[in-house]
């Protein structure tokens, strides 16, 4: 069953569009004609292929695996369960798929060398085949808390931070970056940015993956990381249409229910995608949630002509390629089964399905539809030059492949690392700082305890928190020692906390998505106890502290990436300003219908 968010929606949505201001309309046109010669070419590309050829240039599918053909046997054995292949390469010869994703849990991405191997051994495969042709590479490299490719690529400050910094250049340039480093590893698609505007402090699957809650700044870095990522010859998706910020349900295991009026709907989500399509977005990414006021079916967005025609296509003059969130979630599968899934999701106006749980239940489903007659072959040709004019585009049709003295000469380089470190710079929020405890002197504050949340380290880097906070106040002077505490700390674990504390001059902590009932909630106020000053960093959600209203000095990073906490040590310590604003306000604790800190809070030294 799908779940329906709170009916005390309608007054939170109410406060925030208030707090966002009006969205004004954007007059999409029609994108230009294509060259008639180019599309020409393309059609004599799809007459030659065979109709199962056809149907599988429409999906996208991950593969276990480090190599096209010789990867490690426990991922052979995956595939097998999986997909009923061993390799990337057998996946191709028997699908002939279009696309393929990595996953770093699928053990695509070990290193950057290796991807850029895999990447061409995927290419090899495919041209290797009768009529073969390049396979687009896809990933959501999102950056903050979530990226497939670690270090030593470049980990960039993600959205919510990017909102904070309110920099559109520092968006273009993090886009721009993270762009030319995935290409140099033969990876052309990047299912970023997110375009969800996020109204809802409840959201389970958003979150700091947004820009914020202000329909205009999120639309303003949308357009900007578009062109960054697209300037870097990478497609840019942008994700979840038509929205997907206003949700308590995590679409990965149900089905959420977006209440927003079609007027809501036009002044809160739609403005990002607008802009997106009017900065030339390369495609766009469906969500599996329902919008009864843009489709009263009762159908996933996903598998809405309503929605992916008639307001995508037709109301935004969208003509790019649109392609679908995993076809493995929940929220797609709740209404039908996984063979109905594709077909409608085709008629809908899908043109890339993107990793349905089982490959060949949806492979052979879009066969029988067309043999049947239920989807056209034109359908399908409609479709498949949308994906061909990108990959044209990106230039996979002149040169699909990349090599180890591009990845040197682009992945992790000096210069890419300090613009990270340049943009997290300007991110971090100081909420609050009571008695002007922050900037820390390392006169009257030099030996720090780090306590606090360890969260699983996101993105390949090195964490965890905790040590990447002490090591990085180690660096600017301070005798730091970290101490995991975790997302729930026992009684055992505070009174160790307390116990340490004691013998410091002051206390960092961590905290992560802190609830009414959370236990970091006593573990702060056992810290607070002790006297010693405690300075709290909030290293995802920035909503921690209206839990916590008695911290003295109250930090955001909306990640607890290393280039964030960096950022943070560099706060605490005075070497830099906290620049950063509220991308979203935070509503009080114990009355959640007033804003504690509105959009635009944030304190300086």
């Amino acid at each position: 069953m799908y779940e329906r968010t709170r009916k005390s929606g309608t007054s939170r949505r109410t406060l925030l569009a208030a707090t966002a201001g009006t969205a004004a309309a954007v007059a999409i046109g029609q994108t230009p004609a294509r060259a008639n010669g180019h599309d020409r070419r393309l059609r004599a590309l799809i007459s030659r292929m065979t109709l199962e050829e056809k149907v599988g240039q429409l999906f996208v599918m991950r593969v276990y695996g480090h190599s096209a053909t010789a990867p490690d046997q426990a991922d052979i054995d995956a595939n097998l369960k999986e997909i009923g292949v061993r390799t990337a390469a057998e996946l191709i010869a028997e699908y002939h798929v279009g696309g393929i994703i990595y996953f770093a849990w699928a053990h695509n991405t070990r290193d950057p060398h290796q991807i850029a191997d895999l990447s061409n051994g995927i290419q090899r495969a495919s041209l290797g085949q009768p009529r073969g042709l390049p396979v687009l590479i896809s990933t959501d490299q999102e950056h903050g808390i979530v990226a497939r490719v670690g270090k030593p690529a470049t980990l960039l400050p993600g959205a919510m931070a990017l909102g904070a910094g309110r920099s559109r250049s520092d968006a273009r340039r993090a886009g721009q970056i993270g762009g030319a480093e995935l290409r140099a590893m033969g990876i052309r698609q990047d299912y970023a940015p997110v375009a969800d505007v996020n109204v809802n402090p409840a959201n389970p699957v958003i979150g700091v993956r947004s820009f914020g809650a202000d329909p205009q700044a999120v639309a303003a870095l949308v357009a900007a990381q578009v062109k960054g990522y697209q300037s870097s010859r990478v497609a840019a998706t942008a994700k979840h249409f038509p929205g997907h910020g206003d949700t308590e349900t995590d679409s990965h295991y149900g089905f959420p229910v977006i209440e927003h009026t079609e007027a809501q709907w036009a002044e809160l989500d739609a403005p990002p995608f607008q802009a997106a399509i009017a900065a030339g977005i390369d495609s766009i990414m469906t969500a599996h949630i329902m919008v009864p006021a843009l489709d009263p079916s009762g159908d996933p967005a996903t598998l809405s002509r309503p929605i992916l025609t008639g307001i995508l296509r037709e109301r935004l003059g969208y003509d790019g390629v649109v392609v679908t969130d995993s076809l493995g979630m929940e929220g797609v599968r709740t209404k039908y089964g996984d063979d109905r899934v594709p077909v409608l999701a085709l008629k809908a106006g899908v043109d890339q399905l993107l990793n349905p749980p089982k490959l060949d239940v949806a492979w052979n489903a879009v066969l029988a539809a067309v043999r049947g007659g239920e989807l056209t072959e034109a359908r399908l040709d409609e479709s498949i030059l949308r994906v061909l004019r990108l990959k044209s585009k990106l230039g996979l049709l002149k040169d699909p492949y990349v090599s180890a003295r591009g990845v040197d000469r682009v992945v992790g380089i000096p210069a890419h690392l300090r613009a990270a470190d340049r943009i997290a710079d300007g991110t971090t929020t100081l909420l609050v700082n009571s008695g002007g405890l922050l900037p820390l002197s390392r006169r009257t504050h030099q030996k720090v305890l780090v306590v606090g949340a360890d969260p699983a380290s996101p993105s390949g880097t090195t964490g965890p928190p905790t040590t990447v906070l002490a090591g990085a106040l180690e660096e600017l002077g301070f005798a730091a020692t970290a101490l995991s505490t975790g997302t729930a700390p026992s009684a055992a674990t505070i009174a160790q906390a307390v116990a340490a504390a004691r013998d410091a001059d002051a206390v960092v902590v961590g905290t992560y998505n802190v609830t009414a009932t959370s236990s970091q909630k006593t573990l702060v106020g056992e810290l607070l106890a002790t006297g010693r000053p405690v300075v709290a960093v909030a290293v995802r959600n920035p909503y921690d502290v209206a839990q916590l209203p008695e911290v003295q000095a109250y930090l955001a990073t909306y990640s607890w990436t290393d280039v964030e906490l960096r950022a943070a040590a560099r706060v605490i310590a005075g070497r830099i300003e906290p620049a950063g604003r509220l991308p979203v306000p935070v509503q009080r604790a114990d009355d959640p219908a007033q804003v504690l800190y509105p959009i635009g809070h944030g304190l300086s030294y």
